[in-house]
């Protein structure tokens, strides 16, 4: 089969530029030594493009999944050209057909489907027809003029962005090469690397506790240097939710920023998956797990019927809890409190703490159950 043709200019440019950081950054730095200032620059911009691209190409305008006020989308416009990730209407594309066709080697751009170098940086190296050119999957984003102007204007942008204020944050603190080589090239190769990690890494080694269908995985520790997008195999299930990491305690800053940011009114309509469709999706991929497990074992048909029975009452509850939890919070709303009654609004809490209590329980049960199941099934052979 003939290869694809290669793209000199990405070529170039991405064997260049790796290149050049690691023999001229710790040149420099043995010669003359690089300050807090110099580093403070590097951490500094690496935040400012890593953000750019997971809250505003990603989160924002690929997926829809919150608005931002025009100043957080030109300051991310802004970003994303000192990423050198290139302009939105081409990335939004891009990803917009990956999650449309994911891990279809004809179709994706980025499949992981050929592979880790394919999907990490080979994708970029040659013009593959996976990748041609096609905004028909990004009207919407051709109507904001912000992206239009970052289009119309993207050269000059990324040569400002990585070189003009690299040096003149560099001649702020006095040293111009300095501000060039960290803030400049050290940084843009790392943070086009760490992006590149979720095309590759997320895709490869991780869990799936939500959903099978595609390749994508969590990968908590991937999240903690791509800013939340490690949780990769919730964002494909759930691509609709502004959030990567569902936890409290799950890494993702760039949630938080999108968050913090709506106190303020910079962002608003921030979308979010039901609880009751998380646990579901989780539930199911459970079950299947174990009873797949179950089949290879040569078990008792006693043990399937006593998981399937727990499956069942544990999917009841998740409906049930759902429908409890919308009726308290209509009857909170101002709009209805009034037609309420205080006694029935007692009795209306009351009948959602006991539902939701039995949820806690049915849940404490089932994964008690799951996680034992090895031992069950060695206890109870067939």
């Amino acid at each position: 089969m003939q290869k694809a043709p290669i793209n000199w200019t990405n070529t170039i440019l991405f064997t260049l530029t790796p290149l050049l950081a690691v023999t001229l950054v710790p040149y420099y730095g043995f010669t003359h030594g690089y300050g807090l200032y110099e580093w403070l620059v590097f951490f500094v911009l690496m935040g400012f493009c890593g953000m750019s691209i997971t809250a505003g190409y990603h989160r924002l305008w690929s997926h829809k999944t919150y608005k931002a006020h025009p100043i957080i989308r030109f300051v991310f416009a802004l970003g994303g050209a000192c990423a050198l990730q290139n302009d939105v209407f081409h990335w939004a594309s891009d990803h917009r057909r990956h999650h449309a066709h994911v891990d279809n080697n004809d179709k994706d751009p980025y499949s992981a489907g050929m592979g880790f170098w394919y999907s990490h940086i080979g994708w970029i190296l040659r013009d593959f027809e996976s990748g041609k050119v096609n905004f028909s999957n990004i009207k919407d984003l051709q109507r904001d003029p912000i992206l239009v102007w970052q289009h119309k204007h993207y050269l000059a942008l990324v040569l400002i962005m990585n070189i003009g204020v690299p040096a003149f944050l560099g001649y702020l603190g006095g040293d111009i090469i300095g501000g060039i080589l960290l803030g400049g090239l050290l940084r843009l190769v790392l943070s086009q690397h760490v992006t590149w990690f979720i095309n590759s890494i997320a895709h490869i080694w991780g869990r799936q506790p939500y959903s099978d269908a595609s390749s994508a995985r969590d990968n908590p520790l991937l999240a903690l240097i791509t800013y939340g997008e490690g949780y990769h195999n919730y964002h494909h299930t759930f691509q609709w939710d502004y959030r990567n990491g569902i936890k409290w305690w799950h890494y993702d800053p760039t949630k938080w920023f999108i968050r913090s940011c709506s106190f303020v009114g910079l962002t608003s309509d921030l979308k979010r998956c039901s609880p009751v469709v998380i646990e579901s999706a989780r539930l199911d991929m459970q079950y299947r797990y174990v009873t797949e497990r179950y089949a290879a074992s040569g078990n008792s048909d006693k043990w399937l019927q006593r998981l399937e029975t727990e499956y069942q009452q544990l999917k009841a509850t998740l409906q049930l809890w759902a429908q409890h939890q919308q009726s308290w919070y209509e009857a909170k709303s101002s709009e209805l409190h009034e037609k309420w009654s205080h006694w029935e609004r007692l009795q209306m809490r009351d009948s959602y703490r006991e539902v939701k209590y039995r949820l806690k329980i049915q849940k404490q049960r089932w994964h008690e159950l799951v996680e034992n199941f090895p031992t069950l099934t060695a206890l109870h052979p067939a």
